[in-house]
């Protein structure tokens, strides 16, 4: 099968080329799947998963990319609630062979139902950015109807999809980006825009939440405005400091059937829109982790033709 591998940590995507490799094994409680569409996260390539397995070991040629949409082709032993034929989209292994392959080995229970109403390419922008944005905001910020939250990045893969879940969830939304990203931010549910180089931040107020995918300077700047009994709830890095009087939170992403299934269901409906701003074919991912230009949105590899 055609797959983009990676060998040389060092030469980062320099190294990246079109292979051909095994067909992949399912192990138990796995499916195989027939990927249709991927995304991936350009620092992945720093990752210690990407070159390493879980008990240290080098793991190369690897296979990048961990988001993935596709028809299930087979059933390892043991799998249950999925069969074959079946349109999935979920989270693949971090310390496996990932999406941008034309298959791929997934755990069972990281897969979710599509909907027929959402394509692949639009379901592989959803799982990182959709699942990092309702833990973020629902189960680590404990969001609630008429809150406060501030969202950095609002116009980016994971801040486009918390403004848009944080407003239909009733909380008053606050969305952050570039001067260019203002009326995005607006049209995706935000009731303010701060620009993060031009605006001042003192007509903000005092926040119940701040969602950061941005850490540094920004989340130093969050600090003050998170009120008594608030937090801030980051995925940049663990918090250096703490707000006075509340809390900072670090975590990563995990895969959750549930809440995709919930994802999806918004997105049939029309209700949630991811963005996507740039579409390769398989040949053509080196490209897309190196764009010579900014690329407004998610960029997504289609690996074989949609039905």
């Amino acid at each position: 099968m055609r797959a983009i591998t990676v060998t040389d940590q060092a030469a980062g995507i320099g190294g990246a080329e079109v292979s051909e490799l095994q067909y992949p094994h399912a192990a138990e409680n796995d499916v195989i799947l027939a990927v249709h569409a991927a995304g991936f996260t350009p620092g992945e390539l720093t990752w210690p998963a990407t070159w390493k397995d879980r008990s240290g070991r080098d793991r190369t040629p690897s296979v990048p990319g961990h988001e993935v949409a596709g028809v299930v082709a087979e059933l390892g032993y043991g799998t249950t609630g999925l069969t074959v034929g079946q349109r999935v989209f979920g989270l693949t292994d971090w310390a496996r062979n990932g999406s941008l392959a034309e298959y791929v080995a997934v755990e069972a229970r990281n897969l979710a139902a599509l909907p027929v109403q959402v394509d692949f390419t639009t379901a592989a922008a959803l799982p990182i950015s959709g699942l990092t944005s309702w833990q973020g905001l629902f189960d680590h910020g404990q969001l609630r109807a008429g809150q406060t939250v501030l969202i950095h990045g609002a116009a980016g893969g994971v801040g486009s999809i918390a403004t848009q879940l944080a407003h239909e969830s009733g909380a008053r939304v606050i969305g952050t980006g570039r001067a260019a990203d203002r009326d995005t931010v607006l049209s995706l549910g935000a009731q303010l825009f701060v620009d993060l180089e031009n605006d001042h931040w003192d007509d903000i107020g005092q926040l119940d939440l701040v969602f950061d995918v941005l850490g540094g300077e920004v989340y130093m700047r969050s600090l003050p405005l998170v009120r008594p009994g608030g937090r801030i709830v980051t995925i940049a890095a663990p918090p250096p400091v703490q707000p006075e009087n509340g809390q900072a939170i670090f975590f990563v992403v995990e895969p959750d059937r549930t809440i995709l299934a919930h994802i999806a269901q918004r997105v049939a409906a029309n209700s949630l829109r991811p963005i996507i701003g740039a579409i390769y074919p398989l040949e053509e991912a080196r490209s897309a982790f190196a764009p010579t230009t900014r690329v407004h949105g998610r960029t997504i590899i289609t690996v074989r033709q949609h039905d």
